[in-house]
């Protein structure tokens, strides 16, 4: 399986346009990304990281008193959505929640700004290591699996993460549980130490199911549920992680990714799993497992997060030791030894870049 950007799908291979941030079957509105904006004088702009349909990501230099310096990372929204209300709104809730989300495996938020042009932007912390979507796609091109242990590792630490939010209350949604619905290897971060962080929750604050084909998300991580436009909670985010946690140990989809995208979202409507994917080196435990993350019926799968977090760090540490941050920083350094040089000054398309936020925009369109 190969996951080239803008390369022709084949029914091993989901379609990804990096600069839409989509996994198989999504487009997203095109609108015009601003790139001359003016924050304040504390902003120091180092250059742009990644842009989408609803803005842009860039790496900043803030300063303050007495030499005072931090890289971060601004978030924008693009000059025609800052005139649309509802665009305005799910922005300023996506920093208001992720302001209130304070853990180590999810990316923070420390401040909600305007522009010059009367535009909103808000600072993240800056994670300097690559995306899991970068992770994966060096194992690709080497034609090497990804560590089981270390896969299994990644997924615990965004369990615990989703654990954490699940547990928080809402106020977008007027809700007990933050639901993230966007669960795919680009919103999920691996800094050079090693740890793992999940970022970009702008669909958590998405009140309204979604008509017809316009669906948030990506299709080919989609739960039922979400794919069927029901209703979800935090279930659904469960099945998520287990459809990339299944792309981790096969090395490939957990169902076929076909050129039509309305196929690809029929595919996560019904929930069908192709578990003969799967390799032969994950045992019966693991399979139990994750056929539980990917059960069809939420009934079915894990009753809190907190639970599926803990099976996790049992299979990895029964044993009184297992992968931690160090090991997989160490890992990291070995096998994609470019990534610790500075960002800044690293080849383009080498596949080192900066990723801290993965999926810009907040709707998608399955066409």
């Amino acid at each position: 399986m190969t996951l080239e950007p803008d390369t022709a799908v084949t029914d091993k291979t989901c379609s990804y346009n990096t600069n839409s941030s989509k996994w198989g079957g999504v487009a997203e509105e095109q609108f015009e990304v601003d790139d001359s904006f003016f924050f304040s004088a504390e902003y120091k702009i180092i250059r742009k990281i990644a842009e989408g349909g609803m803005g842009a990501v860039y790496k900043a230099l803030k300063t303050g008193a007495c030499g005072f310096e931090k890289v971060v990372a601004l978030k924008t929204m693009s000059t025609h959505l800052a005139t649309h209300s509802k665009y305005t709104q799910m922005f300023i809730e996506e920093a208001k929640l992720v302001a209130k989300l304070d853990h180590e495996n999810i990316v923070s938020l420390s401040q909600l700004g305007i522009t010059d042009k009367d535009s909103y932007f808000f600072e993240l912390e800056y994670v300097n290591g690559l995306s899991l979507y970068d992770f994966f796609h060096h194992h690709e091109l080497v034609r090497k699996p990804v560590p089981l242990k270390l896969a299994v590792f990644i997924i615990s630490r965004i369990a615990r993460a989703l654990a954490y939010a699940h547990g928080q209350y809402n106020p977008a949604a007027n809700s007990h549980g933050v639901v993230h619905r966007d669960l795919c290897p680009r919103n999920i971060l691996i800094s050079r130490e090693g740890v793992v962080k999940l970022t970009d929750f702008g669909i958590a604050v998405v009140r309204e199911v979604s008509d017809g084909d316009a669906l948030p998300g990506k299709a080919i991580f989609m739960s039922p549920e979400q794919a069927n436009n029901y209703e979800v909670d935090f279930r659904s985010d469960i099945y998520s992680l287990g459809a990339v946690f299944f792309l981790l140990l096969a090395g490939d989809t957990s169902r076929k990714c076909y050129p039509d995208e309305k196929k690809i979202l029929a595919g996560a409507r019904t929930g069908n799993v192709e578990w003969d994917r799967l390799p032969g080196d994950v045992d019966q435990e693991l399979k139990a497992l994750l056929e539980k993350m990917l059960a069809i019926d939420p009934d079915d799968r894990y009753s809190n997060t907190d639970d599926l977090a803990r099976e996790l760090e049992l299979y990895i540490y029964r044993d009184g030791y297992g992968p931690t941050n160090k090991s997989l920083s160490n890992y990291m350094n070995e096998e994609m030894p470019g990534l610790f040089l500075d960002n800044d000054f690293v080849p383009p398309n080498s596949g080192i870049s900066d990723h801290v936020d993965g999926a810009l925009d907040a709707k998608t369109t399955i066409f």
